[in-house]
C-alpha cells in the first residue's frame, strides 16, 4: 500500500476543515495513515494485518472498482457522488469523504477510504488517467461531466471514523474537484472553439489565428506568384486566398482581366482569380485557333457581340448565332435572320434592343432583335459606310461626304435632324458617351485633319483633331474610350491615343503597325489591352498600352488567301475576327 506523505492529512484538514485537534499518532507515537488507523509509519503487527487484509480485500473489488471509473474522468471518479444517507450511516463523515472519491457514473463497485487514496495518491504521482482506476478516457470518449448518484457495497465504519479519516477524505474530494475543474476547462475551451467562425482553423501557426481584416491586409502586399504558392499551403489558405479582394489590384494590372481603367468590373459574376489565370495567356500569347464559320465567296463582313450571341453580316443579311457554353464554338442553326437591304451590309450597331444597319443601297434599317418589326428609309445619296446609336440618336456617315443626325424614335423614323457636309467622304463614326458631340473619321483628301468633333445638338464643327497627317490617311475606325479620350486608326498604319483634356493637335500616345500594313478595326478592353486588324493575311496585334512595342501577333490566313482583318470583337476569354472567308475564334481560356 502506498502511504501518504508525512503531514498531508493535517494540511488537509486544515483545508478542509481549519485548525482542528492533533492528528492521530501511530503505536510508536508517530502519525499513522488517516482513515484506517493501521500501522503507517508505527509498528504495530495487529495494525499491520489488518490493514493488509483490507488491502487484500480491495484488490478482490478492484474488478468493480475499473467498471465504476470506465465511463469516468480522472482515477477518483468526479463524474458522480455516491448516495450521502447510506454512507453517514455506516461510516460517518470520514467514510463519507472516501466515498465521494469513489466510483465513477455508471459503476456498481464501491471501493472502500483506502481505494480512494490510492487512486489520488497514483494520480498525484503522474498516472492520473492511465492507471486502474482512471481508464475512463482510454476508450477516446469524452464524458459529460454531470452529478448522479452512486451506489457502494461495502462502507466499512471501522476505523474510518478518526480525523485522519476525514482529512484523508477531504484530500480524496479535493483531487476528484480538481479533475473535474479541469474537465470543466475543458470544455469551456471546446465551446469557444466551436463559436469560432467556421472558416478560420482551430489550431495551426499564429498567422492563420489572426483576424480576417489584418490577414487581408498581410496578403495585399503579396505578388500573384507569392498567392499562388500560399494557396497551396493547406485548404483553408486555398479558400481564403480566393477572396476578389486580394485578386482585384492585380486583376486591374493585368491584361483583359475585365476591369476598365477607372475600376469599373464588367464581369463582376466571374470570380477575379480566374481571370487573373486567363489574363496571364493573354499576356503570353498562348491561345488555340478555330473557325467559327466559313462562306462561299468573299464577304465584308462586321460583327457585334451581346450577351451570349454573336451577330455578323453577311451580304445583306443580318444573322445571329448562339454560342455554345464553351464560348468557342456555335450553334449551326441562327437564331434570327435580318433583312431588308438590297446590298450589301456595311456596318451596323446594337443598342435598346434594336439594330440600326447601313447598306450599300444608301439607306438605314431599324430592326428590332425580338420580334419581326424592321423599318428601312432613305438616307443618303450613296453607300452609307458607318453607323452609330447612343441614347435614342442616330448619326451616319457617307460616301457622299455628308454626315447626318436622325432620332430613332418609332414616330420620327427617317426625319433627319442635322445634315453636316464633311468635304470628305465618312469612313468612321462615333458619338460621345456623354451625348454631347460625335467625331467623324475621314478620307483626309478634302481636308487637312480626318479627325473632326462636331456638335450633337447643333451640328456645328466643335474642333478637329492633329495637323499633321498626310495626305490620304484615312481613319477607318475611331471609337470613344471615355467622354474626354478616344481611339483612331487608319491608312496611315498607326493606332492614336486622344486625350481631349491635354492636346487636340496632337495624340498622347501612338503605336505603329509594324509591318507598315493599313489598320482596318480597332478594339480595346477600356483598361490596358489593345486589339488591332491588319490589311495583310489577316494578322490580329494585341498591343499592351503601357508599351510602344507589340506584344504579339497571330497571322489568320496564308499567302494564297490573304485577307484583312475588317473586324475584330473579344471577351475576357475569347477574340473572334472577321475576314474575307472565315470568321476565326483565338481561345485563350483552353490554349
Amino acid at each position: 500500500m502506498v502511504s501518504p506523505p508525512p503531514g498531508a492529512a493535517a494540511a488537509a484538514a486544515r483545508l478542509c476543515f481549519g485548525p482542528g485537534p492533533r492528528p492521530l499518532m501511530g503505536s510508536q507515537g508517530h502519525p499513522g495513515p488517516p482513515g484506517n488507523g493501521g500501522s503507517g509509519e508505527g509498528e504495530g503487527g495487529e495494525a499491520r494485518k489488518l490493514q493488509e487484509g483490507r488491502v487484500a480485500r480491495g484488490k478482490r473489488r478492484k474488478g468493480k472498482g475499473k467498471a465504476g471509473a470506465g465511463k469516468g474522468g480522472r482515477g477518483s471518479g468526479a463524474e458522480g457522488k455516491p448516495g450521502l444517507q447510506k454512507a453517514k450511516e455506516t461510516a460517518g463523515l470520514g467514510a463519507e469523504a472516501g466515498a465521494r472519491a469513489g466510483p465513477g457514473e455508471e459503476g456498481e463497485g464501491g471501493g472502500s477510504v483506502e481505494e480512494g487514496a490510492r487512486g489520488f495518491v497514483r494520480g498525484d504521482e503522474g498516472s492520473a488517467g492511465e492507471g486502474k482506476e482512471a481508464r475512463g478516457r482510454g476508450d477516446g470518449k469524452k464524458a459529460e461531466w454531470r452529478v448522479r448518484p452512486g451506489r457502494r457495497e461495502d462502507a466499512r465504519p471501522g476505523r474510518a471514523q478518526g480525523r485522519g479519516s476525514q482529512a484523508w477524505g477531504c484530500i480524496a474530494g479535493a483531487g476528484a474537484a480538481g479533475v473535474a475543474m479541469a474537465a470543466a476547462a475543458e470544455e469551456e475551451e471546446e465551446e469557444a472553439a466551436a463559436r469560432e467562425p467556421a472558416g478560420l482553423p482551430a489550431a495551426g501557426p499564429a498567422l492563420l489565428r489572426l483576424p480576417e481584416e489584418l490577414l487581408l491586409l498581410i496578403c495585399s502586399y503579396l505578388d500573384m506568384r507569392a498567392l499562388g504558392r500560399l494557396a497551396q499551403v493547406c485548404r483553408w489558405l486555398r479558400r481564403f486566398t480566393s477572396c476578389d479582394l486580394l485578386w482585384r489590384r492585380i486583376a486591374r494590372a493585368s491584361l483583359n482581366s475585365g476591369f476598365t481603367r477607372l475600376g469599373t468590373d464588367l464581369m463582376a459574376s466571374v470570380p477575379v482569380k480566374e481571370r487573373v489565370k486567363v489574363s496571364q495567356n493573354w499576356r503570353l500569347g498562348r491561345c488555340r485557333e478555330g473557325i467559327l464559320l466559313k462562306w462561299r465567296c468573299s464577304q465584308m463582313p462586321w460583327m457585334q457581340l451581346e450577351g451570349d450571341s454573336l451577330y455578323i453580316s453577311q451580304a445583306n443579311f443580318i444573322l445571329a448565332y448562339q454560342f455554345r457554353p464553351d464560348g468557342a464554338s456555335l450553334n449551326r442553326r441562327p437564331l434570327g435572320v435580318f433583312a431588308g437591304h438590297d446590298e450589301d451590309v456595311c456596318h451596323f450597331v446594337l443598342a435598346n434592343s434594336h439594330i440600326i444597319s447601313a447598306g450599300g443601297d444608301g439607306k438605314i434599317g431599324v430592326h428590332k432583335i425580338h420580334s419581326t418589326f424592321t423599318v428601312k428609309y432613305s438616307a443618303h445619296e450613296q453607300e452609307v459606310n458607318c453607323v452609330d446609336c447612343r441614347g435614342g440618336i442616330i448619326v451616319s456617315g457617307s460616301r457622299d461626304r455628308t454626315a447626318k443626325v436622325w432620332p430613332l424614335a418609332s414616330g420620327r423614323l427617317g426625319q433627319c435632324l442635322h445634315t453636316i457636309q464633311t468635304e470628305d467622304r465618312v469612313w468612321s463614326i462615333a458619338i460621345s458617351p456623354v451625348l454631347s458631340s460625335f467625331v467623324t473619321g475621314t478620307a483626309c483628301c478634302g481636308h487637312f485633319s480626318p479627325l473632326r468633333i462636331w456638335d450633337l445638338n447643333s451640328g456645328q464643327l466643335m474642333t478637329h483633331l492633329g495637323s499633321d497627317f498626310p495626305p490620304g490617311a484615312g481613319v477607318l475606325d475611331v471609337m470613344y474610350e471615355s467622354p474626354s479620350t478616344l481611339l483612331s486608326c487608319g491608312y496611315d498604319t498607326y493606332v492614336r491615343y486622344w486625350d481631349l483634356r491635354a492636346s487636340v493637335r496632337k495624340c498622347v500616345m501612338e503605336w505603329e503597325e509594324p509591318h507598315d500594313s493599313t489598320l482596318y478595326c480597332l478594339q480595346t478592353d477600356g483598361n490596358h489591352l489593345l486589339a488591332t486588324g491588319s490589311s495583310y493575311y489577316g494578322v490580329v496585334r494585341l498591343w499592351d498600352r503601357r508599351q510602344r512595342a507589340c506584344l504579339h501577333a497571330f497571322p489568320l490566313t496564308s499567302t494564297p488567301l490573304s485577307s484583312p482583318v475588317y473586324c475584330l470583337r473579344f471577351t475576357t476569354k475569347h477574340l473572334y475576327a472577321a475576314l474575307s472567308y472565315n470568321l476565326h475564334v483565338l481561345d485563350f481560356q483552353n490554349p
